[in-house]
């Protein structure tokens, strides 16, 4: 059998190795107080090398006392040498005014590395001088200067630095273990704060983004907050608003999307049957019936507007409505057009179109017959279902210009729009106030128009509902 060439799989990266935010906080609450003893730390090891080294001195000035009261011939040997050894010393000097008299001398050699003056010291000179006997060599013989008990300069003693500098170790051991003990404890009580005041709301926020994110549709992962007042719980306030928009859109887009597949099913069946429709048209206008003549090349235009309809459906679900073919036109001709399309649906609805003969208007003509029809027909199925306020129902159409814009009014006397409704009156799938309505002829009327560069809003009105379109005016 022949070997398989199939390549190799890509070789799987190494999994990095993260940590949670719950360690990053305790390693970084440690590392900080750990910081703050190291500061404490520098100081105080400085301290206790001064402190060790004035008991030293202290114990000095005792002897000294003792050689300075009698001659050195009086005192026996052993007496001196229990003397150094308890101050831990080769020799203790005492410098008068007068003289420097060596009061005790030990067998040790008498060779000096360094000298210390404790008399005056600065921190900078003690922190130096204690990083320098912790890093020290072993064996090394240091002087130390210091002021006398009674009279005199200054007293001055030699002694072997090591007792000095295991002191200062088994000192930074202490320090080292009180400071992790303190670091332990201090992270710990700041962990479990941080824990139920920080990190618990953010994980309960990361996890409902995570949930949300999986199904936002899914009402019930929407979260809930705590009503803190705090930024977490406001963070919480605001993260379950934007959810709940997010859920309205997707709901919103689904339908929009399932209208398209639906739009799309069954526009080729639609399309010829219409264009069935129109050669029975086209023979009715070849009849001598002076009715038949007159309402054919409506029959025809009102088919061939059927079809675009339910293209610029599918393409409003889609959302890729064509941009306006902007020509001047006359208004009344179009709105006619409108009103006698709505006017078989609703004979019982008057409608009326108020406009200047000459008014003419910078528009698509086929997109603003459409927004004239959808306002026209959400008038006449407003009334028809509610009846009038006052009156018989009616609907009145009215163009005038004001300034640089065209203004185009479709007014009636129905009930009006609830207040609940006017929020949501130009969103898809919100708008429809009848059964079976889809809600899209406010919402595809809106997008028309700003498509032109205009607007259309609610308008106050004393009775009934006024939608009012605006348009810029163009010359030319």
């Amino acid at each position: 059998m022949p070997l398989s060439s199939a390549a190799p799989p890509p070789p799987t990266p190494p999994r990095r190795l993260t940590l949670g935010l719950r360690a990053r906080m305790l390693l970084l609450t440690a590392g900080f107080v750990l910081l703050a003893e190291v500061a404490v730390y520098i100081p105080s090891i400085a301290n206790f090398r001064n402190g060790w080294l004035n008991d030293r001195l202290a114990a000095a000035r005792t002897a000294a006392l003792v050689f300075d009261a009698t001659e050195r011939e009086m005192i026996p040997e052993e007496l001196a040498r229990r003397l150094l050894a308890s101050v831990g010393a080769h020799s203790i000097a005492l410098k008068t005014q007068e003289t420097r008299r060596l009061l005790a001398v030990s067998e040790t050699p008498q060779r000096m590395d360094e000298r210390f003056d404790l008399r005056d010291p600065t921190a900078a000179e003690s922190i130096a001088a204690a990083f320098r006997t912790l890093l020290a060599p072993q064996g090394r013989v240091i002087g130390v200067v210091g002021a006398p008990a009674m009279g005199g300069e200054f007293v001055e003693i030699t002694l072997e630095e090591t007792p000095l500098k295991e002191a200062m170790r088994r000192y930074s051991i202490n320090i080292l273990l009180l400071s992790l003990a303190i670091s332990a404890t201090v992270a710990g009580l700041a962990m479990f704060a941080i824990q139920r005041m920080v990190l618990k709301p953010v994980r309960r926020l990361t996890s409902s983004l995570v949930e949300f994110g999986a199904d936002p549709e899914d009402g019930t992962r929407i979260i809930t907050p705590s009503g803190q007042g705090h930024e977490i719980g406001r963070a919480e306030e605001a993260l379950a608003e934007m959810q709940k928009a997010l859920a309205r859109e997707f709901q919103q887009r689904r339908h929009l999307a399932a209208l398209g597949l639906a739009v799309a099913k069954i526009n080729h069946d639609l399309r010829n049957m219409l264009a069935s429709a129109q050669l029975v048209s086209d023979r009715l206008a070849a009849l001598d019936d002076p009715l038949a003549r007159r309402l054919a090349p409506t029959l025809v235009a009102t088919l061939d507007r059927a079809i675009a309809f339910c293209r610029s459906t599918l393409t409003y679900g889609r959302a890729i409505e064509p941009p306006p073919r902007i020509e001047r036109i006359a208004f009344l001709p179009l709105a006619a057009e409108a009103a006698e399309t709505i006017r078989p649906s609703a004979p019982e609805v008057a409608i009326r179109i108020v406009a200047a003969e000459d008014f003419r208007v910078n528009a698509d003509p086929e997109q603003l017959y459409r927004i004239l029809l959808n306002l026209i027909r959400n008038a006449a199925e407003a009334l028809t279902a509610a009846g009038a306020a006052q009156g018989a129902p009616a609907i009145t159409v009215s163009a005038r210009r004001e300034a640089t814009a065209a203004v185009i009014d479709v007014a009636d006397n129905g009930p009006g729009v609830p207040e609940p409704a006017r929020a949501t009156l130009f969103q898809a799938f919100h708008a429809t106030t009848r059964p079976g309505g889809s809600g899209l002829g406010l919402a595809i009327a809106a997008d028309l128009a700003r498509a032109h560069g205009g607007r259309l809003e609610l308008a106050e009105s004393a009775a009934g509902a006024l939608f009012r379109l605006t348009l810029p005016a163009r010359e030319g």
